[in-house]
């Protein structure tokens, strides 16, 4: 069983920046994606950004492009969300994933994704 474990997460304001982490305890050919989900109160699950391990292909949503960046370290299998200049509408409950790197869903989609983190809060202040 695959275990992703997310940190980084609090309270910021507006305009800061910040690193979530998400740790998975295995990369086999059924965590060969990574991604980024968020939640916001009483809305539903939204995809933010995934990567290839093997790849490096990346891709990010269009309502964060330019402030959220997805990226790796294959030697600590971890993978970081890189969040710049804060919005209090990014506030959300944010879900590291994990997926095979081929999958017959979209890859935004998320039954393309497997294993779920346990989730971390963000709260952005105005």
């Amino acid at each position: 069983q695959v275990q992703l474990v997310e940190s980084g997460g609090g309270l910021v304001q507006a305009g800061d920046s910040l690193r979530l982490s998400c740790v998975t305890s295995a990369r086999t050919f059924t965590t060969g994606r990574m991604g980024w989900f968020r939640q916001a109160p009483g809305k539903e699950r939204e995809f933010v950004a995934r990567k290839r391990w093997s790849s490096g292909a990346t891709y990010t949503a269009d309502s964060v492009k330019g402030r959220f960046t997805i990226s790796t370290d294959n030697d600590k299998n971890t993978v970081y969300l890189q969040r710049n200049s804060l919005k209090p509408e990014d506030t959300a409950i944010y879900y590291c994933a994990a997926g095979p790197a081929l999958t017959s869903y979209s890859g935004d989609d998320l039954r393309s994704f497997t294993y779920w983190g346990q989730g971390t809060q963000v709260t952005v202040s105005s």
